[in-house]
Formats: C-alpha cells, structure tokens, sequence
C-alpha cells in the first residue's frame, strides 16, 4: 500500500473489504471435483479505526496530512503513545489536549514542579518559574545545545496556575478589551502553562523570531523534543494569533511524528491523538 494517498486509502477501506485471503484449492478424494474455494473476508480494525477518526477531524486537518501509507502512520503513532511511559503516570499526559474549549480543573497542579534558578545553561527574567520534571530536564538538553552554538536562552515565563491565569487574563481584559484578550491570552483552565509543559522566551513578543535566541529554537527546538504552539496562520485552528516564543515539550518522537503527518502543526496531532484515544 505504498505511496497511496493516506486520506482516500482510509475512506476506501470503509467501503470495501481488503486484505482478502483465499484457502487453496484442493481436490475431493473420492469424486476428484474441486472443492469450492473459501474466501476469508478480513479488514484491518486500526485501519477502520482511523478511518473513523480521520473523518471526524476538521476540514482543515484532513487537508494537512500528506500522502502516505496507513499503516506507517499508525505504525508511527503508536511510536509516539509508547514513549508516554518516559513521563510520569501521576500527571497528565504529555498529549493532553488542552484549548479554548478542553479544559484542566482549577485545581489540578502537576506533581514534582521544579523550581527554576539562576544558571549556566539559561537565563531566567522571573523568580517564579517552575516545570515538570520532564520539562526541566529537557529545557537544560535543549539549552545547553544552544550554548554549544553561542546562542544562551531566557525563559521568561513557565508553570501557571489556574488563579495566576485568571489574574491574567482579566489583566489583559482590562487593558486590551475582550475581544484583543481572547486571542493573545488564555482563560483559566484553558492555558498549556497549567500543565507545566510549556514555557515562553524572552522576548515575549513578535520580534523575538528575530533574535539570535529565536532562529536559534526555530531552527532546532524539534530534535530536542519542543514544539511551536501556536504558528503564524492558523488562528482559526489554535484560537490565538501567532505566538513565537510559546513552545510545548512533548517529546522528540511526537515532534517527528508532528511534522511527518500533521504540516508541523502541533494542535493537528494533538487533536487526533485525543480523537483516537476516545474511539472505539
């Protein structure tokens, strides 16, 4: 099923059945007639799984995934659940869908957070700032390769609770209005911050793709495992305007498999990953 169209391969394979598979034929031993032949009709339940899932992702996400083979895509999810074990089973899971409309208690706060401080890898603008263990650790991988290449990072923001966010948020209600707030801050509940999986770098603003600091993660966030929220174009996917310096850590194989599969579009993936999880 090589370099089939993923898309049309998955919907045809709703309508008929394939894989079909036949018993040899084999003569009676007393009248020599041939018996009937047996044809086992068999479809692959992943296959009709993501058929299922892939129809009920939006219009636009159907649009973003490339040409391929099924079975190489299900093959590569899988891949990227399995490293779901690299994280710890008393948070939430790396692939937790969290937006405008899937939400977090105001409650819940990852376990373990690590404080960040003063340091040789990174620099710091804040004194509150706190990640998840996996987080932190893959923070320092990712910082000291760019030190290796001269560039040192600044987080300027991490961990939020969900009263942090709602302070926030009415801040920004209160100086930009509600509308300009819904699309550069998020509700409570709603923020990828309250899962302590995502940070911001310094400068929090639309020029620091321009800096050494931004070409720098742009160029090579990915192989270290962090993922660009929020892209320049896909406002009506993500419900916020671009966002170049809010990264998620969701591991280097669910980056791949991002790219690969989903345009490099980090809600894409996560969405179908919700989506296939709560399928039958």
């Amino acid at each position: 099923m090589k370099n089939k169209n993923l898309k049309s391969f998955i919907i045809f394979a709703a309508l008929v059945l394939i894989n079909f598979t036949a018993c040899a034929k084999s003569k009676n031993a007393v009248t020599e007639k041939p018996a009937e032949t047996k044809v086992q009709q068999v479809i692959n339940p992943e296959i009709e799984k993501l058929n299922r899932v892939l129809l009920s992702m939006s219009p636009r996400c159907k649009e973003a995934i490339p040409n391929g083979d099924p079975e190489e895509f299900l093959a590569d999810l899988k891949a990227v659940l399995a490293t779901r074990t690299n994280f710890s089973y008393e948070d939430l899971s790396p692939f937790y869908l969290i937006d405008k409309t899937h939400k977090v208690s105001a409650d819940y706060e990852p376990k373990g957070l690590i404080h960040l401080e003063k340091n040789n890898l990174f620099a710091i603008n804040k004194n509150n700032l706190s990640l998840r263990p996996e987080a932190f650790e893959a923070l320092k991988i990712l910082a000291a390769a760019a030190k290796a290449d001269g560039v040192t990072l600044t987080v300027s923001s991490t961990y939020r609770s969900y009263e942090y966010q709602k302070n926030l948020f009415d801040y920004w209600v209160r100086v930009d209005g509600l509308e300009e707030a819904e699309r550069e801050s998020a509700r409570p509940g709603t923020s990828q911050h309250q899962l302590g999986m995502a940070l911001d770098f310094a400068p929090v603003d639309d020029a620091f793709d321009q800096t050494p600091g931004g070409k720098w993660v742009y160029a090579n966030a990915a192989k270290y495992g962090w993922s660009l929220s929020f892209p320049k174009g896909y406002e009506d996917v993500t419900g916020y305007r671009w966002e170049c310096w809010h990264f998620r850590y969701i591991g280097v194989e669910a980056c791949q498999f991002q790219k690969k599969w989903f345009s490099d579009v980090q809600q894409f993936m996560i969405e179908f990953i919700d989506a296939w999880e709560k399928a039958e």
